[in-house]
């Protein structure tokens, strides 16, 4: 397995440790709720260097994202982010990523650890033909995540940036204790927060400063809980090669343009659609069959019991005429479940 730059720290702050996508990484150091809930009224802090970042750069770079992407990049200034989707030829999704314009003509992609080989192998097909550069450096950099209410203010201290005027999906280069970084106002949370990118020998100092500055640090636990929470996708589990995003609460980020397999997704009917179930009973989790009247009608994708509201909660693929009656059959029992829209909780607030 990986190692992230900031293995050593873990291990010193007695973080339990798992395989995730290749890598090692912390599950928790404390306990999932306790970090999760950090986050949700302070402050908490993530090991992201397990994902993959890719640079497009050159005259077509715009050009050849528009085409790439279901998002629309244009729509970017220099210093600004989006979240996106690059789309497969048929309907699918091949992952979902953030893209940051950096400058002009040069744009950072940032992928999910998982699909790195596979989204470089697709782009790079893609930009046959354009006027680009792709250049992997995956491995030139380490990005960590503070998320919280509290994060700017945490966080403030530390820059030379002023954090006040930039407002969510900023990024912008400052240095943090004399060491330079990129910082975006982005994160996977819900919460406020900024994701750091540094170089990995840099990382492990930065991480100290943060820790010292009064960060709970948080594990991959909090980090799913969190995110689900929040309403956000998991690739793999509510967005595949074979999910139509048309058929989710995230459509809205498929915009009208031309798009590499535009006319298979716009083709593909929704006969499942993405929901959030609220439990008031039981514990969903990843698998477990949705059903209505008796009758099997989707399946969990991801699912947990909220720390927030104390329930369970759930996204599942059901189909689009199931409505009413719908049920979570959990260990052979089956407990009520209704669909709410997301996110389930009320974010940004203490």
């Amino acid at each position: 397995m990986k190692k992230t730059p900031l293995y050593d720290e873990h291990l010193a702050l007695g973080g339990k440790m798992v395989e995730f996508a290749g890598w090692e990484l912390p599950v928790m150091y404390s306990s999932i709720t306790s970090e999760h809930l950090a986050v949700r009224q302070n402050a908490g802090l993530f090991d992201v260097s397990h994902m993959g970042e890719f640079f497009v750069r050159g005259p077509q770079a715009l050009e050849f994202l528009r085409w790439a992407t279901l998002n629309d990049p244009a729509r970017l200034k220099v210093g600004r982010a989006q979240y996106s989707m690059l789309p497969n030829d048929r309907g699918g999704v091949v992952d979902d990523i953030y893209v940051y314009r950096v400058g002009e003509g040069e744009y950072l992609v940032v992928v999910n650890a998982a699909n790195v080989a596979k989204d470089w192998e697709h782009l790079s097909r893609l930009a046959a033909g354009y006027d680009v550069e792709l250049e992997n450096a995956s491995d030139d950099w380490a990005l960590l995540a503070l998320q919280g209410p509290r994060a700017a203010a945490v966080l403030d201290p530390l820059v030379e940036a002023d954090l006040n005027d930039k407002k969510k999906n900023s990024t912008f280069t400052t240095s943090l204790g004399g060491v330079p970084v990129r910082l975006a106002r982005t994160g996977y949370t819900g919460e406020d927060g900024f994701e750091i990118f540094t170089s990995p020998a840099d990382a492990a100092g930065v991480w100290r400063a943060l820790i010292e500055a009064g960060v709970t640090p948080a594990g991959l636990g909090a980090r799913d809980t969190l995110r689900l929470e929040a309403g956000f996708p998991l690739y793999g589990h509510e967005l595949t090669d074979e999910t139509n995003p048309r058929c989710t609460p995230l459509a809205w980020v498929i915009k009208d343009k031309d798009y590499y397999g535009r006319e298979a997704m716009e083709s593909g009917g929704c006969e499942r659609r993405l929901v959030g179930l609220l439990l008031e009973r039981g514990i969903p989790r990843a698998g477990y069959p949705v059903t209505s009247g008796g009758e099997v009608v989707g399946e969990v994708t991801s699912g947990t019991q909220s720390p927030l509201l104390k329930k369970g909660i759930a996204l599942a693929w059901i189909k689009s005429d199931a409505a009413d009656g719908l049920a979570v059959e959990i260990r052979g029992r089956s407990y009520p479940a209704r669909i709410v829209p997301t996110p389930f909780v009320e974010l940004g607030k203490k």
